[in-house]
């Protein structure tokens, strides 16, 4: 996966303006979770090239980015959770899950 890193608030906006072009996918990973890393790693194995095509996906580490993360929560209107992705498509979030209920198959379906 060519993940974007999600850095600076100032990006919302911007993520927010692509998904009227192309859904945005957010995945917000915490480096010490093993779920995560296990969430992470399934997702990425299910990821084929072309979906870049369809979503552009956004990495966002939450360790080193709390405050960020928090903000992603006001923004979308959504509760914070880690592992957590977000689908965003028209500047509303279309599916959002965490844990082991990420499921690669549910987000291609809501794109």
């Amino acid at each position: 996966m060519n993940w974007q890193k999600l850095t600076q608030v100032e990006q919302l906006e911007e993520i927010k303006r692509q998904s009227f072009d192309r859904p945005v996918l957010l995945f917000k990973h915490s480096t010490r979770c093993s779920i995560s890393s296990m969430s992470l790693d399934r997702l990425s194995r299910n990821w084929q090239p072309s979906d870049e095509e369809k979503v552009t996906p956004y990495f966002l580490d939450l360790i080193s980015y709390r405050d960020l993360s928090n903000q992603v929560a006001m923004l979308f209107g959504i509760p914070h959770q880690s592992p957590q992705v977000i689908l965003v498509k028209n500047g509303q979030v279309v599916y959002d899950n965490s844990h082991f209920g990420i499921s690669y198959q549910e987000i291609m379906s809501k794109i």
